[in-house]
C-alpha cells in the first residue's frame, strides 16, 4: 500500500519547509509514504526548498494556473505513481500533519472513499469572525447541494482512495474544495469527515484575501456547480417560477375580465404571455441540459475506465 501526500504550491518558499518538516514518512497501514508538490508557476525558491526537504515527486507548471488545476494535476501524477491513497494538504502548515493517520483511517477500514478534515472553525482563535461566518455559510450551502453532512466544506485537508481520485473532476479554476464534495455526493461516493487540528497562520489566506471577492467567486462557483451537476433541477426550477408567475397574472386578468373590468388590465395579459413563454422555453433548456449531463457522465465513466486500463498496463509492464 502506497500513500502519497500532495501539496499545491505557489510561491511557498518561506513556509514549505515547515509544512514538509511536519509530514510523516511512516503511516500505519502503508508500506510506503511519499511526498509530492505541485509547483503552480512559482517564481521564488519553492522547488529548491522542496528538493532540499526530500520531496519525491514534483509537478511543474510554467505559469500560475490556479489551485483547482494544481489539485487535479497532483491527483493525476499520484495515480501515475501508483498511489493507493492520496492526502492533500496546504503548504502553509495550516493543518496538523500528525492527524494524517486519523484522516486515512476510514479509507483503510473501507468505511469511506473520500475523507474531509473538519477544522474546529468556531473554536479557532486566529480565524476572524467574518471568516468563521463565511466558512459556516459555505459549508451549509454545500451540504444542501451535495446531500452530504460535511461540516467543513472549504477544508483542503482531505484524503481519497485511488478509486475516488479517478472519478473526481474539477471544472472551475477557483478552488476544488466545494466542487469535489458536491461531485462526490452526486456520484454516491462514501464520503465522511473526521475532526482535525489546525496550526497558527504562517501567512494570510490567499483565497480569503478580499471578502467581497471571496463571496463573489464562491457564489459563482456554487451556481456553476449546480448547473453542471443538477442542470435539470436548476433550469426546471427557473421554468416553474417564470411559468407560475405568468399563470398567476393570467388568472388575475381573468378575474378582472369576468368582473367587467378587463379593459384596464391588458398589460397583465401581455406580461403573462411573455412570462409563460419564457418559462416554457426554460423548461425545454432543462431537458437539453439533462441530455448534456448524461453525455458528461458517460465521458467521465470512459475516463475512469481508461485510467484503470492504463494503471493495469503500467503494473504489468
Amino acid at each position: 500500500m502506497k500513500l502519497i501526500i500532495q501539496i499545491p504550491c505557489y510561491n511557498e518558499a518561506e513556509t514549505l519547509s515547515i509544512a514538509l518538516g511536519a509530514l510523516p514518512r511512516e503511516v500505519e497501514g502503508f508500506d510506503t509514504v511519499e511526498w509530492l508538490i505541485i509547483n503552480d508557476g512559482s517564481v521564488d525558491d519553492t522547488v529548491k526548498v522542496a528538493k532540499e526537504c526530500g520531496v519525491d515527486h514534483i509537478v511543474n507548471f510554467k505559469h500560475n494556473r490556479g489551485l483547482a488545476k494544481g489539485f487535479m494535476a497532483g491527483l493525476k501524477e499520484c495515480l501515475r505513481q501508483g498511489a493507493d491513497v492520496i492526502v492533500n494538504t496546504d503548504a502553509d502548515n495550516q493543518y496538523e500533519a500528525q492527524d494524517i493517520p486519523k484522516l486515512v483511517q476510514p479509507i483503510l477500514e473501507h468505511k469511506a472513499e473520500y475523507v474531509i478534515g473538519a477544522r474546529p472553525i468556531n473554536q479557532t482563535e486566529h480565524f476572524s469572525p467574518i471568516k468563521k461566518i463565511l466558512q459556516n455559510i459555505g459549508s451549509w450551502v454545500v451540504r444542501k447541494a451535495s446531500g452530504t453532512d460535511i461540516p467543513d466544506a472549504p477544508s483542503g485537508f482531505r484524503a481519497m482512495s485511488r478509486e475516488c481520485a479517478m472519478q473526481l473532476n474539477v471544472y472551475n479554476n477557483y478552488t476544488y474544495t466545494l466542487e469535489t464534495i458536491i461531485q462526490a455526493g452526486q456520484k454516491n461516493m462514501a464520503i465522511t469527515s473526521v475532526p482535525v487540528r489546525t496550526n497558527e497562520d504562517l501567512r494570510p489566506s490567499r483565497l480569503l484575501s478580499s471578502i467581497p471577492n471571496y463571496i463573489k467567486k464562491s457564489v459563482v462557483t456554487i451556481v456553476r456547480i449546480s448547473v453542471v451537476y443538477k442542470s435539470f433541477q436548476f433550469f426546471m426550477s427557473i421554468a416553474a417560477l417564470l411559468f407560475g408567475l405568468g399563470l398567476l397574472l393570467g388568472l388575475r386578468y381573468l378575474f378582472f375580465y369576468f368582473s367587467g373590468e378587463g379593459d384596464g388590465h391588458v398589460q397583465s395579459v401581455i406580461l403573462a404571455g411573455a412570462l409563460m413563454g419564457m418559462g416554457f422555453q426554460t423548461g425545454l433548456i432543462a431537458f437539453v441540459a439533462d441530455l448534456l449531463s448524461v453525455n458528461r457522465k458517460l465521458l467521465e465513466e470512459l475516463r475512469v475506465e481508461e485510467l484503470k486500463r492504463n494503471s493495469k498496463e503500467e503494473n504489468n509492464s
